[in-house]
């Protein structure tokens, strides 16, 4: 019997964990691919990146993705799950992004930032993403400004 490596998209997605964008006119290589999986438009990584990362991740291990580059495309992917029942491993997490008021996940071409849960601490949620701070990384975000969770299933 040939072994079989098990691996969750959040464990593949902390090996990415301090990739970040090149400074100035240059652009980091991997942070490019991920952008051209879904689009041919970007030339440099100087755009927002977080569903790159996300659909990346999903891709290496063929799981369902959005196949786009904005966030909430997210929303259509995998299966909905409570905020309270999220666990890492498989699940995204929708948010708001920008100020005022933003609409709800009824609204997919808006703002937005996708990544991979990764838990929750108090009235925050803790998001392994890319284009956190100009790199991959784990940042809080309020709960409140959740959409959405989705589990992603092979």
């Amino acid at each position: 019997m040939t072994p079989r490596v098990e691996l969750t998209a959040y464990e593949l997605a902390q090996r990415f964990i301090g990739l970040e964008e090149a400074e100035g006119a240059a652009s980091n290589p991997q942070v490019l691919a991920m952008l051209r999986l879904d689009s041919a438009w970007p030339s440099g990584d100087d755009v927002p990146w977080c569903s790159a990362f996300a659909n990346y991740v999903a891709w290496l291990l063929r799981l369902p993705r959005s196949k786009s580059l904005a966030a909430r495309s997210w929303l259509k992917v995998g299966v909905p799950v409570p905020l309270e029942e999220a666990r890492a491993g498989f699940d995204v997490v929708v948010l708001k992004r920008g100020g005022g008021a933003q609409p709800g996940p009824e609204v997919t071409n808006a703002p937005g930032h996708v990544g991979f849960f990764a838990g929750l601490e108090g009235d925050r949620v803790l998001v392994l993403g890319g284009n956190q701070g100009d790199q991959v990384s784990v940042a809080p975000y309020p709960a409140a400004n959740v959409l959405g969770v989705r589990r992603l299933l092979a």
